[in-house]
């Protein structure tokens, strides 16, 4: 299929000298540095090999980056928001080890390369996954006085909640039980939010729990990771049928051929297209609405999740 990107049409809040690119290079060495520090090679019978596998090396590292660009919007340190950065990325890592199973998606092929339980057996798989997780958790209570014991709780409960059964784990049981099953738009929403849009505003509020603003403020970056996160699955869900598999780094099609509902097959190809940027126009007005002075990196990165072609 012929490369497809959406262009934008929506107002932007990100200044013209803002430069992604250079913003992005400079944080990801930070996370890929403490990801590959934290995830310790030497656990049990080649379990750190596959959850090596499973997390380093590759993936868009989208989440660490909103941690850490709401952490620099409400002013906090960023030092310490680099661990809930990598927290929330093992979360994501995990997720997509065990969706990639036999018994859930079944596929083989993730981020240009076969899913950890082809390369290392499903066993190992569901135990890298497991202890991923676990590992998410530990990142966020060091034994560091350095950092406050009410961020610590903030981050577990916020990590916990968009994890659950009314978060991310909740809306895989909706995905599971919907293969065939027609679900309107509201029902289709509410399974993306939980089970894509959850970890993405989760991202924004850790980030955002590592300053101290007015609840207001809190709530507009709220607001805005949620219409990111519903974006960033609507934009999934064009690309699966727009483009291909090596373009996307995992099986293109897999949705239709499973017969799973997705905002194409709902609303069609274009007024898919039209929602995403409505969604981005959403994301951008909340940043607005937070009064915060330098929001340039958050509203950059939901033009990129928007405009992106895979």
């Amino acid at each position: 299929m012929a490369p497809f990107a959406m262009t934008s049409t929506a107002p932007t809040v990100s200044a013209p000298s803002f430069d992604l690119s250079t913003w992005s290079a400079q944080h990801l060495q930070r996370v890929e540095q403490a990801l590959e520090q934290w995830i310790d090679p030497h656990a049990p019978a080649n379990l750190g090999q596959a959850m090596r596998y499973a997390v380093l090396g590759a993936g868009k590292r989208l989440r660490p980056l909103l941690v850490l660009a709401a952490c620099e919007a409400v002013g906090g340190p960023l030092a310490q928001a680099l661990r809930a950065a990598c927290a929330v990325e093992l979360i994501h890592a995990y997720s997509l080890v065990h969706d990639d199973m036999p018994c859930m998606d079944n596929d083989v092929l993730r981020r240009g390369k076969p899913t950890v339980h082809v390369q290392f057996g499903q066993a190992q798989a569901l135990l890298a996954g497991d202890a991923l997780q676990a590992l998410a958790f530990e990142l966020l209570v060091p034994d560091d006085a350095a950092l406050p014991a009410s961020v610590q709780v903030q981050w577990c409960r916020l990590l916990a909640a968009a994890a659950g059964s009314q978060g991310m784990a909740g809306g895989q049981a909706i995905d599971l039980a919907s293969v065939g099953q027609p679900l309107s738009e509201a029902q289709l929403r509410h399974m993306h939010r939980l089970k894509t849009g959850a970890l993405l505003q989760c991202s924004v509020d850790m980030g955002a729990a590592c300053g101290t603003v007015d609840a207001a403020a809190r709530a507009a970056l709220s607001q805005y990771g949620s219409a990111l996160g519903l974006a960033f699955q609507v934009v999934d869900d064009i690309l699966d049928v727009t483009q291909d598999s090596a373009t996307l780094g995992k099986t293109a099609g897999k949705d239709a051929a499973s017969d799973k509902p997705t905002y194409v097959s709902l609303l069609g190809l274009e007024q898919a297209m039209a929602y995403a940027q409505a969604l981005r126009a959403q994301a951008h007005a909340a940043l607005q609405a937070s009064a915060l002075p330098d929001t340039r990196a958050l509203a950059a990165l939901a033009d990129m999740v928007v405009g992106r072609s895979h």
